[in-house]
């Protein structure tokens, strides 16, 4: 059986390619704030939609790294409950910031909100793991995960930015919440505070 990672990565693979064959299928699923109560699917269909090639490498590649390495430490339930929770409340969050006036009603679209889960997560549970932050800083997960939530909040109400920084924020909440939830709760199979963790980048 495959892993949960690669059938992500896979479902996200074939729905670009509907969306290169059809401007339709990206109408249809994206995420627009207008729609969001009259078609509540948008919240997890947009969550497999990407605007472009770069838009889909960047974040399979953060899917592929991250999510890989911390469906080794968690149970498969528990890896889609991450992903699926924290990519919805992303979407929940980025709509609040059109309800109460932050931003204009714009479509949004990817996989970020999710993946930001999977990185709360796996800085909660693999907190001393050693990343390079921005392609060049190296900082452990757990300041990692400090420097994106304000680097995140900041973002949210930058919005000229064109990134939906309010569905990173909330992905990442969910991510670090669910992941105290599992290292209280003690479901991370094999992983203690003294096992060696890999060193990345």
């Amino acid at each position: 059986m495959g892993t949960v990672t690669n059938y992500l990565l896979a479902i996200i693979g074939i729905a670009f390619v509907l969306q290169l064959a059809s401007p339709l299928v990206t109408a249809l699923f994206i995420f627009h704030p207008l729609l969001a109560l009259a078609e509540p699917w948008r919240f997890i269909t947009s969550m497999f939609l990407h605007s472009g090639f770069t838009h889909i490498f960047f974040n399979g590649y953060a899917l592929l790294a991250f999510g890989s390495l911390l469906e080794t430490r968690v149970s498969r339930r528990d890896y889609i409950i991450l992903y699926f929770g924290a990519g919805l409340l992303g979407g929940i969050l980025y709509y609040a910031t059109y309800v109460i006036g932050i931003i204009e009603p714009i479509p949004a679209l990817g996989a970020s909100g999710a993946i930001y889960g999977i990185l709360g997560a796996t800085a909660i549970l693999i907190p001393d793991m050693k990343i390079l932050f921005m392609g060049f800083v190296p900082l452990s997960m757990r300041w990692a995960a400090v420097a994106w939530f304000i680097m995140e909040f900041v973002g949210t109400f930058n919005i000229a930015s064109g990134i939906a920084s309010a569905a990173h924020l909330g992905g990442l909440a969910f991510g670090l919440a669910f992941g105290w939830y599992l290292s209280r709760r003690g479901s991370a199979p094999g992983w203690t505070y003294e096992q060696p963790h890999p060193e990345w980048g």
